[in-house]
C-alpha cells in the first residue's frame, strides 16, 4: 500500500523524486495555487508563464511535467490542473483537490517518493488530497507478468505538505484517509478479480479473513443452511451454478454506539443472465456484479477501522448466476425468505431476489436504517450515464440526506422517486409478485420490488450504483479504469453522521 506522511518541509527544501503542486484558471490568466510559493521562486516567479508556454491552461485533469530548477530538492516538478481558481477569501473545492492528487499520483505511477504541494487551509483540504493521491495510487497487476513491474508500480509514498503532523486534527484527518482508501482499494480488488477466482466461497473467505483481523463477527450461510432457512431467492439465483451461493453476515459493534445502521449487498460474483442469458457484448465485465456487495463489506471494515460510534451490520448476499439443467427458469415461482412468492418472469433480473431476502433478514434484527447497494439495473445506467448512481427510498428526507452525504464526499448520485403506480406492473397471476414489471421505469420498479421485502416502519434507501461501479474508459482523477469502489465513501460518511444523530 501506499505510504502517506505529513510534512512540515519546504517545497524547496524536502527530497522528492516529484513534486506536485497546483495550478488554476483566474479570468484568462493562469495562477499558482498556494502552497507552491516557494516553487514558484525556484523559477523566479515565472512558473504560470512557463507552464502557459507549455500550453497549460489549469482545467481539471490536466498534468503538466517539467524540470525542476536549480534550488529545488526534486528532480521533477508536476503542475495539475485545479480548475477555477476560487473567489477571494474562498478555499479550493475539496473534491477539485481529490482529483488534482489523483491526476497526480497516476501520472507519476512507477515514482517512489511524490511531496504534494497543494493548497491547504485545514484538515478538510489534507484530507481530500490524502484521499486523491492514495486512491489515484492503484493498479490491479494481480494477474500480471512482473517483468519490467516497477513501471507500473502506483506511487509508494506521498508526502502531504502543509499538513501539521502534530495536530489532532490533521493527524486524525491522514488516519481517516488512510484507513478508507486502503478499504476502497480493497474493493476495487474485489471486483477487478477474475470470476473464476472470486466464487461466493471465495468472497465469503475474504470476509471471514478480515473479521478475524479486524475484530469483527462473521457469519456464513452455505447453501445447506440456506436451504434450511428458506432463503429461496438467494438459493434461486445460485442453484444453476456449479458454485453455491452464500449469505455472509459482518457486523461491526461499538460499545458507545446507539444506533444500527444496516448495509446489504448484492454479490453476484458472475452473472451470465442464467436461462435469460445476456447477448453477446453484455456479459465480458459482468464479474462486476458483486460490486454492491464490495462497497458494503468495505464500508463496514472501514467504519471499523476508524472507530464510528454506531453499531454497522453488513449482509452480502453472494451468488453466481449461470445457466444449466438445474437453474432457475423463467416462468419459475420462487418463495423467498420473507414467505412471500415470486414469479421469475427473467432470470438476469436476479439481484433483486437475493436482495429481497437479504433485505428481509436484515429488517429482523430492527436496524434504525437499511441500505442496500447494488449494480442493478441497466435503466439507471441510461438515465444517470455512467458516472452517477441513483437514490431511492421509502423516506424522502432521508433520501436527500444521503444525496447530500455522497456530494459532500465527492460522489455523484441524484435522488430518484417510488412511483406507485409502477407497483401493479409487477402483479403476477401466479404468485405475490413478479420478478419483473414495466420496461420503462426499470430501475424505478426494481425499487418499488426491495420496498416490498423491507421490514414494516424501517427506514431504507436503495443506492443503484450500475453506472459508477466499474469504469470501462480511460482514467480519469482519482478514479481507475476498472472496478472504482463507488459508495464507500458515502457509507461510511452516512456511518458517521447516523452516529452524531445528524441522519
Amino acid at each position: 500500500m501506499t505510504a502517506l506522511t505529513l510534512s512540515t518541509a519546504g517545497a524547496a527544501t524536502l527530497r522528492a523524486d516529484a513534486l506536485v503542486v497546483g495550478v488554476a484558471k483566474s479570468g484568462k490568466a493562469l495562477v499558482v495555487a498556494p502552497g507552491a510559493e516557494a516553487v514558484d521562486q525556484a523559477f523566479d516567479g515565472k512558473l504560470a508563464a512557463v507552464l502557459e508556454t507549455l500550453g497549460a491552461s489549469g482545467a481539471e485533469g490536466e498534468a503538466t511535467k517539467l524540470p525542476a530548477p536549480a534550488g529545488l530538492k526534486a528532480p521533477v516538478v508536476l503542475a495539475v490542473g485545479l480548475g477555477s481558481a476560487p473567489e477571494d477569501g474562498e478555499g479550493y473545492d475539496a473534491e477539485a483537490l481529490r482529483r488534482a492528487a489523483g491526476t497526480a499520483a497516476r501520472t507519476l505511477t512507477g515514482t517512489k517518493k511524490a511531496a504534494f504541494a497543494l493548497p491547504i487551509s485545514g484538515a478538510e483540504d489534507a484530507e481530500a488530497i490524502a484521499e486523491g493521491a492514495l486512491l489515484g495510487a492503484y493498479a490491479y497487476t494481480a494477474y500480471q507478468d512482473s517483468k519490467n513491474g516497477d513501471a507500473r508500480k502506483p506511487l509508494a509514498e506521498v508526502a502531504l505538505l502543509g499538513a501539521k503532523p502534530r495536530d489532532k486534527a490533521h493527524k486524525a484527518a491522514a488516519e481517516r484517509a488512510q484507513a478508507l482508501t486502503e478499504e476502497i482499494k480493497r474493493a476495487r480488488d474485489l471486483i477487478n478479480m477474475p470470476p473464476n477466482d472470486l466464487t461466493p466461497a471465495a468472497f465469503a473467505a475474504v470476509a471471514q479473513a478480515a473479521g478475524k483481523e479486524h475484530g469483527l463477527k462473521v457469519q456464513v450461510l452455505d447453501e445447506k443452511a440456506l436451504a434450511k432457512g428458506g432463503y429461496g431467492g438467494i438459493l434461486g439465483v445460485g442453484v444453476g451454478s456449479e458454485n453455491p451461493p452464500r449469505l455472509v453476515r459482518i457486523a461491526y459493534t461499538h460499545p458507545e454506539a446507539e444506533k444500527t445502521l444496516a448495509l446489504v449487498g448484492k454479490g453476484i460474483t458472475y452473472d451470465s443472465g442464467g436461462i435469460s442469458l445476456k447477448p453477446a457484448g453484455h456479459n465480458e465485465t459482468m464479474k462486476c456484479d458483486m460490486s454492491g456487495a464490495a462497497a458494503v463489506f468495505a464500508a463496514v471494515v472501514a467504519a471499523a477501522r476508524i472507530g464510528v460510534p454506531v453499531n454497522v451490520t453488513g449482509w452480502l448476499a453472494l451468488a453466481e448466476n449461470m445457466p444449466s439443467g438445474s437453474a432457475t427458469r423463467p416462468g419459475d415461482v420462487l418463495r423467498m425468505y420473507s414467505g412471500k412468492t415470486v414469479e421469475v418472469l427473467n432470470t438476469d433480473a436476479e439481484g433483486r431476489l437475493v436482495l429481497a431476502d437479504a433485505l428481509t433478514r436484515a429488517s429482523e434484527e430492527h436496524p434504525d436504517a437499511i441500505v442496500d447497494v447494488a449494480t442493478l439495473t441497466g435503466a439507471m445506467v441510461l438515465a444517470l450515464g455512467n458516472r452517477t448512481f441513483g437514490i431511492m427510498a421509502n423516506d424522502d428526507a432521508y433520501r436527500t440526506a444521503i444525496h447530500e452525504i455522497a456530494e459532500e464526499v465527492g460522489e455523484q448520485s441524484w435522488p430518484m422517486p417510488l412511483p406507485a403506480d409502477l407497483r401493479k406492473g409487477m402483479d403476477s397471476p401466479t404468485a405475490d409478485i413478479a420478478n419483473m414489471g414495466e420496461r420503462m421505469g426499470g430501475g424505478l420498479v426494481a425499487g418499488l420490488f426491495l420496498q416490498e421485502f423491507v421490514g414494516e416502519g424501517i427506514t431504507w434507501a436503495h443506492l443503484d450504483i450500475a453506472g459508477p461501479a466499474f469504469h470501462e474508459g480511460a482514467p480519469y482523477g482519482y478514479t481507475p479504469k476498472g472496478g472504482t469502489g463507488s459508495a464507500v465513501r458515502t457509507l461510511v460518511k452516512l456511518a458517521e453522521r447516523t452516529a452524531d444523530g445528524e441522519v
